[in-house]
C-alpha cells in the first residue's frame, strides 16, 4: 500500500464523527470575486462536485470567460438584483468571498443581511482539504511554481490528487488539477494569515521575506505567522524548509548539505541536470527546464513533498522533465535568434533579483530591458529601496504607473518617486555589465504609459525583453507579443 493511502485512511478515521463539511446539504455556491486565480480554482472544484456555481467579479477577463464557457454563471454588476431567484434561499447556498472584495460590496452586504452562510476563500479551502492528505506550500515567494510542480509530479505518477493552484499550469492550461480526491495540493497563503485555516499533513516553507507589511506591520510578525503555520504540521519530518530559514524542519538546498539536496548541478541544452539526495536515496541525472536557482529550489522542494506523500520515485524523473511551467513565471513568449520576450509575475525585490539571476544565467552576453509595473502603493512604499536596487541591475528600465489593486493612493508614493530612486542607484553604483558592453546610462530608466510599451520595446536595442509585474500588465502580454513579432 502506498504511504499516502495509509496516512489518508488514518486521517479519515481520526476525523470520522467530528467533521461536518461547509458543503453539507449545499446545492448552490456563490463566489464574490470569482475571477481571482484562487477563487476560480475552487469554483471549478465546486462545479466538478455537481453544485450550481455562480459568481461576481468587477472585470471581465479571459479567465472569467473561460469559467463561463465551463457552465459557471458570472455577473459583473455588484447588485443584489443580479442574484438568481432560485438561490435566494440561505439554507441551500454557500457564499464565498475573497479579501480583495471591499467590505462595502453590495452583494456581500446583501448576503450578510439575509443570514446566508458567508465564508472567506481560505475557510472553504481549509474545509475541502481537511479530510484529505493535505500538502500545503507556503512561502512569500515560490508558492505557485512549487505547488504546480508538485501537482504535476503526483498526477503524472498516477497519485489520487486534486491541486488548487495560484496560476495556470501550462501542462493543463488550468489552475485546477483533478486526478483523485485522497490527496490535495494547496497554496498556503500568508496574506491575511489565511494559511492558519489549513490542516496540513505535509508542508513546506520556500521563503520568508518581509511582505504584506500593510497587514503584518513588520517582518517579525510575518516570521511568527510562518512559525505558527509550521506548527500545524504534526510530524516534523513532513515539514520541508529552505535551508537558512529560522524554522525547524527537513532542510532543502542546492549544492549545500541538506536533507533534500541538489548535487552535481549543471546546465545542458537549456536544462538543469542534477542529482537529488534525499534521506533515503539518491536520484541521478534529473532534468528540469525552468531557468533560475529559485525555480530549481522549488523543484527540489516539490520532489521531496511528492516522495513524502508516497509517490513512487521511479516515475519522478520523467514527470519532472515533462513539466512545462506556470503562466507568467518566466514564460517565454518569443524565443528567436534576435529577440527573446519573457513574461514574469515578479512583484517583490527578492523575486526581481531571482529573475535577474535566471535571465543572466541563460543569456549572459545579451543586454536586457525590463518593463515593470509596481503592484500596490503600500508595497512600493515599504520596499522602494529594494525595488530601485533590483531594477537598476538591468540595462534598461521602463517603469509603469503603480497598479493599485485593493488600495487607495498614498500621498507621495508614485512611480515617478520610485524612478528617482532608481536613477540614484544608477549614478551611485557601478552598473552590472553584460558581455555585450556597458549600459547606456543616458535614459536607462524612464516612466512610460501602458500604451507606449510596444514602441519603447521596439526602440530598445536589448535582445532580451522582460514584461514584469503582478498587476494588469499580464493582460497586455498577448497584444505586445503579437506586435513585436510583426
Amino acid at each position: 500500500m502506498r504511504r499516502a493511502e495509509s496516512e489518508f485512511k488514518i486521517k479519515v478515521k481520526r476525523l470520522h464523527g467530528h467533521y461536518m463539511s461547509l458543503l453539507h446539504n449545499i446545492q448552490n455556491i456563490y463566489f464574490i470575486g470569482i475571477g481571482g486565480i484562487g477563487m476560480s480554482a475552487l469554483a471549478r472544484f465546486a462545479k466538478l462536485k455537481g453544485l450550481d456555481v455562480y459568481g461576481y467579479d468587477k472585470t471581465k477577463t479571459l479567465l472569467t470567460e473561460v469559467l463561463t464557457s465551463e457552465g459557471i454563471k458570472i455577473t459583473y454588476t455588484d447588485a443584489a438584483s443580479e442574484i438568481p431567484e432560485h438561490i435566494r434561499y440561505p439554507e441551500k447556498t454557500l457564499v464565498v468571498y475573497t479579501p480583495a472584495v471591499p467590505k462595502n460590496s453590495n452583494l456581500l452586504q446583501w448576503f450578510n443581511s439575509k443570514n446566508y452562510k458567508v465564508v472567506k476563500r481560505s475557510q472553504l479551502l481549509g474545509d475541502v482539504t481537511k479530510h484529505t492528505l493535505c500538502l500545503a506550500v507556503a512561502g512569500t515567494h515560490g508558492k505557485t511554481t512549487t505547488s504546480a510542480i508538485l501537482g504535476h509530479l503526483l498526477a503524472s505518477c498516477e497519485m489520487p490528487v486534486t491541486a488548487f493552484l495560484g496560476g495556470i499550469a501550462e501542462n493543463y492550461n488550468s489552475n485546477f488539477i483533478s486526478k483523485g480526491t485522497e490527496i490535495t495540493v494547496v497554496e498556503a497563503d500568508e496574506f491575511d494569515r489565511s494559511f492558519l485555516t489549513l490542516s496540513p499533513d505535509i508542508a513546506c516553507v520556500t521563503s520568508m521575506d518581509a511582505d504584506h507589511l500593510d497587514i503584518y506591520g513588520d517582518a517579525h510578525a510575518i516570521e511568527e505567522s510562518f512559525k505558527a503555520f509550521a506548527n500545524l504540521v504534526e510530524k516534523p519530518k513532513n515539514l520541508l524548509v529552505k535551508k537558512g530559514l529560522l524554522i525547524e524542519g527537513e532542510t532543502v538546498a542546492i549544492e549545500e548539505s541538506a536533507a533534500y539536496e541538489a548535487q552535481n548541478v549543471r546546465i545542458e541544452n537549456g536544462a538543469y541536470i542534477f542529482d537529488l539526495k534525499t534521506p533515503q536515496e539518491l536520484l541521478k541525472d534529473l532534468q528540469f527546464y525552468l531557468p533560475g536557482h529559485h525555480n530549481l529550489h522549488n523543484a527540489i522542494t516539490a520532489l521531496g513533498m511528492a516522495i513524502l506523500a508516497g509517490s513512487p520515485t521511479d516515475c519522478l524523473p520523467r514527470a519532472l522533465a515533462s513539466f512545462k511551467g506556470v503562466d507568467r513565471r518566466f514564460s517565454y513568449r518569443i524565443r528567436h535568434d534576435d529577440l527573446v520576450l519573457i513574461d514574469d509575475y515578479a512583484h517583490h525585490p527578492t523575486e526581481i533579483d531571482a529573475l535577474f539571476q535566471a535571465v543572466s544565467e541563460m543569456y549572459p552576453a545579451d543586454r536586457k530591458v525590463i518593463v515593470f509595473q509596481p503592484h500596490l502603493f503600500s508595497r512600493t512604499r515599504d520596499f522602494a529601496q529594494g525595488f530601485a536596487e533590483s531594477l537598476a541591475r538591468f540595462d534598461e528600465i521602463l517603469l509603469l504607473d503603480i497598479y493599485p489593486a485593493r488600495e487607495e493612493p498614498i500621498e507621495g508614493i508614485s512611480s515617478g518617486w520610485l524612478l528617482d530612486m532608481i536613477n540614484e542607484c544608477l549614478v551611485e553604483r557601478p552598473p552590472e555589465r553584460s558581455r555585450a558592453g556597458s549600459r547606456n546610462l543616458s535614459g536607462a530608466a524612464k516612466l512610460i504609459a501602458k500604451s507606449e510599451i510596444i514602441s519603447a520595446l521596439k526602440k530598445s536595442n536589448c535582445r532580451v525583453k522582460l514584461l514584469v509585474g503582478a498587476g494588469d500588465i499580464g493582460a497586455e502580454v498577448k497584444h505586445i507579443t503579437n506586435a513585436l513579432q510583426l
